[in-house]
């Protein structure tokens, strides 16, 4: 049986227990329910669950997509969408912050709030391919760890997703200290780019490429930027690899 976690954010009180239970019946784990974005944010840090199901348009402060943003700076869990709207604005702003995929809550107070089949369905395929992608991942790391260069890879908002022992060494920040940051923090002339080039042509400035270390100084580097594309040209991050100018 199915022994996922599963954070469930949701601030219509019978919605989120009628999903509670369909997901406890399957075998699910549901720890907790939250019904702000900010307890979302708090609950994800300390649960680290396997998956969240984040309501779009939330009370408080934080909607939805504010706080899937927030838990993706940090963590890498799968976020998927639950929402009643479905006007393009608000998907486009959702895309932003790479979610595993929307359902479209059922309207009236006679219907169920979701299919249990369909939300089944989209956990399980969610989970089975974020688990993939943690296996790639682990195999693409292993082997950028014995690279000669220093690498930094992020995600399509920028932020920092992974970054080996020679770029920690250089940088002077931790693995720890830099997930989630964005990676302008280590060059801050950082433009967009769409096409591999040298981080010459990548930095806004004429002087020679420079990142930030950890304690204010400045390092003066060799290196060559790629961006990372899905299978229709979009760039979903970029690889920097660079080398120290002697």
């Amino acid at each position: 049986m199915t022994r996922a976690t599963i954070l469930v954010v949701e601030d219509e009180r019978i919605t989120a227990e009628d999903i509670k239970a369909g997901l406890v019946s399957a075998g699910y784990k549901v720890p907790i329910i939250c019904s702000t974005g900010e307890g979302a944010v708090r609950q994800a840090a300390r649960l680290e669950p396997d998956l969240v199901l984040m309501d779009i348009k939330l009370k408080g402060e934080m909607d939805g997509i504010e706080a899937a943003a927030e838990i993706r700076k940090v963590q890498d869990i799968p976020v998927i969408y639950l929402t009643a709207y479905s006007d393009e604005k608000t998907v486009e702003r959702a895309k932003l912050t790479e979610p595993s995929g929307f359902l479209v809550k059922g309207q009236g107070m006679l219907s169920k709030p979701f299919e249990e089949r369909e939300l089944h369905a989209a956990i399980e395929i969610t989970l089975y391919r974020h688990q993939m992608e943690k296996e790639h991942d682990q195999i693409s790391g292993a082997m950028l760890q014995k690279t000669s260069e220093a690498v930094i890879a992020t995600n399509s908002t920028g932020q920092i997703r992974f970054i080996n022992a020679l770029a920690e060494n250089l940088t002077g920040w931790t693995k720890a200290e830099v997930l989630g940051k964005d990676i302008t923090e280590i060059f801050p002339l950082l433009k967009e780019v769409t096409y591999e080039c040298s981080l010459a042509e990548a930095l806004t400035s004429d002087e020679e490429p420079k990142l930030i270390s950890q304690g204010g100084g400045h390092v003066f580097v060799n290196g060559t930027i790629t961006p990372i594309k899905d299978n229709q040209q979009r760039v979903n991050g970029l690889v920097v690899a660079f080398t120290a100018k002697q």
